[in-house]
Parts: structure tokens; sequence; C-alpha cells
């Protein structure tokens, strides 16, 4: 199993500021899990409306963060990085459930266990931690398409 700092993050995810929602990856090892590592700051984008005065992060951004977790898997799995070239889309999310609030301070511990792969379609079982509490847990679905 393998950690990989942000730098290396960035050479497996197409996404950049304010979208990346990976500091670290704690653990991976392709073809079978990966672990990786959110911080969720004070200075997020979205705290300033999703709520003032109880400041939550989006479900949807706790999934799109599960989501960047798997697909830096899936690309160590195929042993390359992801090219101009190429998008990996969701094609489904399945099981969604959120167990409770991801606030400032937290450190949310990203998992997803590749399940399968078949006919170009990835899917992961995921879940989402904060202090050993599941916060969130879902089945993603994802494939790559050629551009």
């Amino acid at each position: 199993m393998s950690e990989m700092n942000i730098e290396e993050v960035m050479r497996h995810l197409p996404h950049r500021y304010p979208f990346l929602l990976i500091d670290r990856v704690l653990a991976c090892e392709p073809h079978k899990q990966i672990i990786a590592l959110k911080n969720v700051s004070m200075n997020e984008e979205f705290f300033v409306g999703h709520f003032p005065n109880h400041p939550v992060m989006p479900g949807v951004l706790v999934i799109e963060a599960l989501a960047q977790t798997s697909a830096i898997l899936a690309f160590r799995s195929l042993d390359r990085q992801p090219d101009k070239k190429s998008v990996v889309y969701f094609v489904g999310i399945d099981h969604a459930r959120f167990k409770r609030p991801v606030s400032p301070g937290d450190q949310l511990i990203l998992f997803s266990d590749l399940l399968l792969v078949k006919r170009g379609i990835w899917k992961f079982k995921c879940e989402a931690k904060v202090n050993d509490a599941t916060v969130a847990e879902a089945e993603l679905m994802c494939t790559e398409k050629i551009l």
C-alpha cells in the first residue's frame, strides 16, 4: 500500500481549486482499495452559503470526494495517469446514505473498495468517516470517456 502527497494526487486527477477535494492518499492497493484524506477547512468557499450560521459540507461534495478517491484508485489500477484526451464520468450512484454532518475542522477519511470492472464500467463501494464514525456511504459507478 502506498501513500501519495498532494503533488502526486494532482497528477492523478484533473481537478483543481476549488474543486480538488483530496489532500493526500494514505494508502492505495491497486485493484483493491484506497484510503484518502480531506482536511475540511472553514476557508472552503461552500461554507459561505451552506450554511452561514451552521457550516456544513454539502453531501454532494462528500460524494464527489469519494468519487475523486475512486478515480485515483482506477488510474493506479490501470498504472497510468489521466491525460487531456479523456475524462471520468459518473454513471451511477446507488445506496447513498448520509449519517451525520461534516463540519469545518473535521478530517474526512475516504475509503473506496473496487468491486468490479465490466465493459468499461468501474464500480466502487465507498465510505467517508470522521473520527471513526461513518458520515456517508455509497456505491459509485464511473466510466472513462475518450474526448
